[in-house]
């Protein structure tokens, strides 16, 4: 009967550690094998953390550089949540400067690497090399930071001419930013 009970017992705690397996979160690892070349991160880097940017970004329209009464949408700056897969948020991005910042207070700046073309609408792929972090936390030794997955963002489609001058437009866009630190 002891061994009968001893066996019942055995049973159950697999099937509960069994349970709990399935139970367990997956977490995607990030896999650049399909990015262009000019925006993967150099060999002997791992992820450490996967987000997903929702957000806007802001264009102003200006007279255009070395072209008398030309005129075009500039780059302002961006604004927007860091949201791991589940959609809880793990932080913020904003700029200039390109500034990413953790929920425990860490952040780094970044300097432009490369760009790739995207899907047509959507603002370019692309890699960051990060300055040293500030703080204590999930940003401190990262390496790299990749803007993936882009869906819109792009410079706004109406008309930026002499009576728009100064006009600001906002524009919605979605991208993934994968975090990289050294292996």
């Amino acid at each position: 009967m002891q061994k009968l009970i001893a066996s019942a017992a055995a049973t159950a705690a697999a099937l509960g550690l069994s349970a709990c397996a399935h139970m367990a979160p997956s977490t995607p690892v990030f896999s650049q094998a399909a990015l262009p070349d000019a925006v993967k991160v150099p060999a002997g880097h791992r992820v450490v953390m996967e987000t997903v940017g929702v957000g806007e970004i802001t264009y102003e329209c200006k007279p255009k550089a070395n072209a008398a009464g030309a005129f075009e949408w500039v780059f302002v700056g961006p604004k927007a949540d860091l949201n791991n897969r589940a959609g809880v948020k793990q932080g913020s991005y904003y700029g200039p400067p390109a500034t990413w910042v953790s929920n425990d207070g860490s952040q780094f700046t970044g300097t432009q690497v490369a760009v790739s073309p995207a899907t047509a609408g959507s603002i370019p792929l692309q890699l960051v090399k990060a300055n040293p972090a500030t703080g204590v936390g999930v940003m401190k030794d990262v390496t790299y930071v990749q803007r993936v997955a882009t869906k819109g963002g792009v410079a706004p489609a109406s008309a930026c001419d002499a009576a728009a001058v100064g006009r600001k437009e906002i524009v919605k866009y979605q991208a993934d930013y994968i975090f990289w630190k050294a292996a």
